[in-house]
């Protein structure tokens, strides 16, 4: 396969230029940066398969390290099929799904069925395991049988662990093991009702962030705040980095591109956990995706029913909303069109950022066979080989092509569920392709979905 006449953009490489990407047995095997050389070469070439990449930017697959499918156990919600089908739509190559589902990711058993499941898709979809034996916060999981059965970090997603020896247990041996853990900070204690900002304050979430980002500094753990939502959450987050913790941060698309004010207007569909907050903290938050202090964007992909979205009384909804089939258009509408960001810059919090906190590249040199996945080069003071995030040679070819000038609007989705506040608007990114391991996950030109 040939992607000719495209923008490519190389977070991990910090590269964007005018070529042509060739894909062999699902990696990139040359990049022609020459206009005289891309409009020639040997006759082999013209009979390979082409995509037009024209007034596009190629850029390195994304990543989202926090979507829920709902898989096992409410599965008319989403499922993994359904999920990948979403996260492709939205240019995702590799997701990572939490391990609050029916059963919980808390055994090798659970784990196992679901890699193994998860290999007839077309994009790459790894998963978290759970902290604490079924989401109780009370006992650990095995941290070492479960990452020998690939779980590549852990997580009570949804569930805040509120004993700090358990969290610091957590944290070291997490640490042992070099994976990440990635925790969902809300109090109860300061939870009236959970949703929205005037019941479920910042507080909640400003003293657990406050406690794990010391917890981080203490054990050295990578740790990972989850669906930041408060300014000061981002402050002590940014205090911690400085003072040399592990600690990373995660924005979505919702909280950097809505206020409090959205509940007026979409009510239920605006309704999640942590709440949207004020004008102030969602300018904090673009401030922190600006000056590195949040290290990455997801989507928190929160898939429910329509009936149970539907409800008149907001407090018995479901919290929650999807988002990976928005997550890239919130991103250039509301960031990089207003000048907050880059696009470089946006790239790299939803490629090189969520890749580098769960160390996908060690985990996929782990993986690989005689014949690897990664540049032969590394990125200069980096540890690891170029692959997620960078567009090279060697590279394993996942790639989402998209015009960040071309508006649509958003709908008709590939996910099971429709609950999004953002359905109906006009953003501005529609990808045209995905492209994972080398074939052709998603093509919007076609209206196909071949996953």
């Amino acid at each position: 396969m040939w992607i000719k006449n495209g923008t490519i953009l190389s977070p991990g490489s910090k590269e964007q230029y005018r070529g042509d990407i060739r894909i062999l047995d699902g990696r990139i095997a040359e990049i022609v940066r020459d206009k005289a050389d891309r409009n020639g070469g040997p006759g082999a070439r013209d009979a390979e398969e082409t995509v037009d990449a024209s007034g596009c930017i190629v850029a390195p697959g994304l990543v989202d390290v926090h979507v829920h499918f709902r898989d096992p156990g409410q599965t008319w919600k989403e499922d993994l099929h359904t999920g990948a089908l979403a996260a492709a739509a939205g240019g995702f190559t590799t997701v990572v799904c939490m391990a609050n589902t029916r059963p919980p990711v808390d055994c090798e058993d659970v784990l196992r069925d679901l890699v193994e499941r998860a290999k007839d898709e077309k994009i790459r979809v790894r998963f978290a395991a759970a902290v604490t034996k079924g989401l109780k916060g009370r006992e650990l999981t095995d941290f070492a049988a479960l990452a020998k059965a690939e779980a590549c970090g852990f997580t009570d997603d949804g569930i805040p662990l509120l004993d700090e020896k358990l969290v610091e247990q957590a944290m070291r041996s997490a640490r042992e093991l070099g994976l990440p853990l990635s925790f969902h900070e809300e109090h109860p204690a300061y939870i009236e009702k959970a949703g929205a900002n005037r019941t479920a304050p910042a507080i909640a979430e400003n003293i657990l962030v406050e406690r794990d980002c010391g917890l981080a500094l203490r054990t050295g753990a990578a740790v990972n705040i989850q669906h930041i939502s408060s300014a000061r959450s981002v402050e002590l987050v940014r205090a911690a980095k400085a003072r040399g913790a592990h600690i990373h941060a995660e924005a979505t698309p919702h909280h950097f591109s809505l206020t409090e004010k959205a509940v007026e207007t979409y009510g239920t569909y605006a309704k999640m956990n942590p709440p949207l907050r004020t004008e102030d903290d969602r300018q904090a938050i673009i401030e922190g995706l600006r000056d590195g202090t949040i290290d990455l964007i997801a989507t928190d992909h929160a898939p429910h029913s329509t009936e149970e979205k539907r409800t008149e009384d907001f407090f018995a909804a479901p919290s929650g909303i999807i988002g990976l089939e928005t997550s890239l258009a919130l991103g250039v509408t509301n960031l990089v069109r207003p000048g907050y960001l880059t696009l470089m810059q946006l790239l790299e919090r939803m490629t090189t950022g969520p890749a580098k906190l769960y160390r996908l590249n060690a985990l996929a040199q782990q993986e690989s066979s005689a014949k690897p996945l990664y540049a032969p080069t590394q990125q200069e003071g980096s540890a690891e080989p170029l692959f997620y995030g960078t567009i090279a040679p060697g590279c394993a070819a996942d790639l989402v092509i998209f015009d960040p000038d071309e508006s649509f609007i958003a709908g008709n989705y590939c996910s099971k569920s429709e609950n999004s506040p953002f359905t109906g608007m006009e953003l501005y990114g529609r990808i045209h392709f995905t492209v994972c391991g080398g074939e052709l996950a998603y093509d919007f030109s076609s209206k196909e979905r071949i996953l």
